[in-house]
Parts: C-alpha cells; sequence; structure tokens
C-alpha cells in the first residue's frame, strides 16, 4: 500500500453505489460456493438502510474503498436474543475490496472498531455467519470470537448461521 490506509465514517457525501458495489465483489466468492448472503444481491436502498442501522466505518485509501463495516447498538426487537442484550454491538456488512485482500485491511479494521466501540460503552461485539462458511469461522476465531448460538435467516437467505461474539477487553470498555 502507498498511500495509508485511514478509517473514517461514512458521510452522505460517499458513493452509495460503489460500496455496493464493494460489497458485491467481496461477497461474489461465497456466492459462487453457493451461499446467498444478504450482501451478495442486496440493492443500494438495501445499502442504505443497512447504514442507517449503525454506525458504517470505511478503510479507505487514497480515493479508493477498501474494506466497510457497519456497527449497530443493540437491538431490542432482534429475533437473535444476544443481539438485544446491554452493552452487545452487532458487527454487519464487513467486508474487503478483492483487490486489498490479504494486506491485513479487515483485520486493521476490525482493531479500529474495537477502539471506537471503548467509546460506546459496548462490552461485546457479536455477528451472525453462515455456518458452511468454515474459513471465515475460523478467521473469526483467530480474532478471538466463540460460536455461542445459532439463528436462521431464511428465506434471506439460504443456509443455517452460526452467533459469534467477541468479548471486549476491560480495559478497552468505557
Amino acid at each position: 500500500m502507498n498511500t495509508p490506509l485511514t478509517f473514517r465514517t461514512w458521510t452522505p457525501e460517499d458513493d452509495l453505489a460503489r460500496l455496493t458495489a464493494l460489497i458485491h465483489a467481496a461477497y461474489t466468492p461465497h456466492a459462487a460456493s453457493g451461499l446467498k448472503y444478504w450482501a451478495t444481491h442486496q440493492s443500494e436502498s438495501d445499502t442504505a438502510q443497512r447504514i442507517a442501522g449503525g454506525t458504517c466505518w470505511l478503510a479507505v485509501q487514497g480515493t479508493d474503498y477498501v474494506a466497510t463495516a457497519v456497527v449497530s447498538p443493540p437491538q431490542p426487537d432482534s429475533p437473535v436474543a444476544l443481539y438485544t442484550q446491554p452493552g452487545v454491538w452487532i458487527l454487519s456488512q464487513f467486508c474487503v475490496n478483492p483487490a486489498y485482500k490479504g494486506q491485513g485491511a479487515g483485520r486493521a479494521l476490525h482493531q479500529h472498531l474495537v477502539a471506537w466501540l471503548s467509546t460506546q460503552g459496548a462490552t461485546t461485539l457479536a455477528l451472525d455467519t453462515a455456518a458452511p462458511a468454515t474459513a471465515l469461522i475460523q478467521r473469526y476465531q483467530s480474532w478471538g470470537y466463540q460460536i455461542v448460538g445459532d439463528c436462521d435467516w431464511r428465506p434471506f437467505t439460504n443456509y443455517p448461521s452460526v452467533v459469534m461474539a467477541l468479548e471486549l477487553p476491560s480495559s478497552v470498555r468505557a
């Protein structure tokens, strides 16, 4: 990477079409393996709605969108019991531009999110992902996540999901 990777929140001036294209490209390997993540086919309107549910972060290099993720506060109406708990924030729409895979951008964005969440009073960062996505689950486990349950978003997806949680270190809690 020639220019430094920076992190910033989404703004209305950002390009929704370009972000949606990045998400589709990042999730293409999952689609090719037969997994119908919402991110494989979501519309720009869906992207905007998902952004509106939390804080969307971008990892940017120059003018390139390198990686993105949305972190959302507890969701009292969620069918996933863990997502309703105080202090539990939800990680979604986390992905890396395929041109930047393997360069540490995803890990760097994740570390930035964990640090930012300390200012928000989060105690746990949770997510769900396809149970058949074993390589992805292993990556999250290498970052400290544990499988804590399951959920099922069908018919919006075509697979059962695992719920994973990362207990945030007390030293980063507000």
